[in-house]
């Protein structure tokens, strides 16, 4: 069974940065293709980040240029740093395979707010 924990979330001022973080148990994580997922308020869930098992790294529109994903795959662990971050940002977060989702994890809140 898949297990996948998010942390590293939290309050920040706009302008701030955060670093996601996402262990994955299971035959899930060197073989798959990964992603950060958010799902903001009164909205649905979307796609914001995804990175092969060959590093290759595609974005949300949005956060292009702010947002980097990455991935250590001796750690079963992917990561997500954040920079210059809005509060349009403001969701909760989470990691799965990509582009085909498993189980889902607890998430992890980001707000940005001053």
């Amino acid at each position: 069974q898949v297990q996948l924990v998010e942390s590293g979330g939290g309050l920040v001022q706009p302008g701030g940065s955060l670093r996601l973080s996402c262990a994955a148990s299971g035959s899930i994580f060197s073989a798959y293709a990964m992603g950060w997922y958010r799902r903001a308020p009164g909205k649905q869930r979307e796609l914001v980040a995804s990175i092969t098992s060959g590093l290759k790294t595609t974005y949300k529109e949005s956060v292009e240029g702010r947002f980097t994903i990455s991935r250590d795959n001796a750690k079963s662990t992917v990561y997500l740093q954040m920079n210059s971050l809005k509060p349009e940002d403001t969701a909760v977060y989470y990691c799965n395979a990509y582009p085909h989702p498993r189980q889902w994890g607890q998430g992890i809140q980001v707000t940005v707010s001053s």
